[in-house]
């Protein structure tokens, strides 16, 4: 069971000029024991939890951009201010000048304890640019500095985890709401396809409510897992919505989704949640 605020990535996000509800996407491929995902929509505060569950023992925020912390320059904070602001206590890793200007990277990175992510990430703020990457406990200094080079160096649609032995999951958000992740670990994927859905039918059940948030079950991994083996590019939209039932319209697609790309015509699968029975089911579209 998690909790879905009102605000969450499809509450407050949109498409086009129109401001039409802002659909589930979720692709995925593997090569080589590495699965990369681009999804959405999702706060990074709301996939927290997936993401530590398969970290190593520390994370490693590299890039943070907001506009929810600024100085009376309105000038952006420095992440280790923001983290200080909030009470989660990390390392501080300067880059030095050298690292100004390089795409996906601070002039600090925060190190802490993989369970402080949630903390940091607590929903009362906004990051419209956030990169992290699982890290040793014991990292040095040295290695950040390699860890920032192969970062500064890596192609955005090239394998980042492939150059770097010690690291299972790389994650970047975008406007709070897109989402490209790589795993070493082969149920991450999965999960996250969970989340989604849960997180799309939460939305609507809150805004039907009129209520701050809604607690709402997962889908179990073989719902996630039977739509990944039949296919691995998905669009989902919300179908009828009550009190009892939720149904989301989920349509194969011949690749990635892209901002502007309309659900197709015709859906494929329709995924139900019977709220009063915490229960999913998949079954042929009508």
């Amino acid at each position: 069971m998690i909790e879905v605020r009102q605000q969450g990535a499809f509450s407050v996000n949109s498409v086009g000029m129109e401001r039409r509800p802002f659909p589930l996407s979720f692709s995925v491929r593997e090569a080589e024991g590495l699965w990369r995902v681009r999804a959405g929509a999702a706060q990074a505060g709301e996939l927290a939890d997936l993401l530590v569950s398969v970290a190593n023992d520390a994370v490693a925020v590299v890039s943070l951009e907001t506009n929810s912390y600024l100085d009376e320059d309105w000038h952006p904070v420095r992440p280790s201010l923001i983290a200080a602001e909030l009470g989660v206590p990390c390392t501080v890793h300067s880059l030095g000048s050298w690292a100004a200007g390089t795409n996906g990277l601070a002039e600090e990175f925060l190190v802490m304890d993989r369970d402080l992510l949630p903390r940091l990430l607590d929903g009362s703020w906004s990051p419209y640019e956030l990169t992290l990457i699982d890290v040793p406990a014991d990292v040095t200094e040295e290695q950040l500095d390699e860890l920032a080079l192969v970062l500064g160096t890596t192609g955005i649609d090239n394998s980042l985890l492939s150059r770097l032995g010690d690291s299972r999951v790389w994650f970047s958000g975008h406007d709070d709401c897109y989402v490209l992740l790589e795993t070493r670990d082969p149920a991450l994927p999965a999960a996250v396809l969970a989340r989604l859905l849960a997180l799309l039918a939460g939305s609507a059940l809150a805004e039907l409510a009129e209520e701050p948030f809604s607690h709402v079950p997962e889908p179990g991994p073989w719902l996630p897992e039977q739509l990944i083996a039949t296919a691995p590019h998905w669009n989902g939209a919300l179908g009828n919505v009550t009190e009892d039932l939720v149904t989301i319209r989920l349509a194969a697609l011949p690749g990635p989704w892209r901002l502007g790309v309309s659900f197709p015509e015709q859906a494929d699968l329709t995924a139900t949640l019977d709220v009063r029975h915490g229960t999913w089911r998949i079954s042929p579209a009508e």
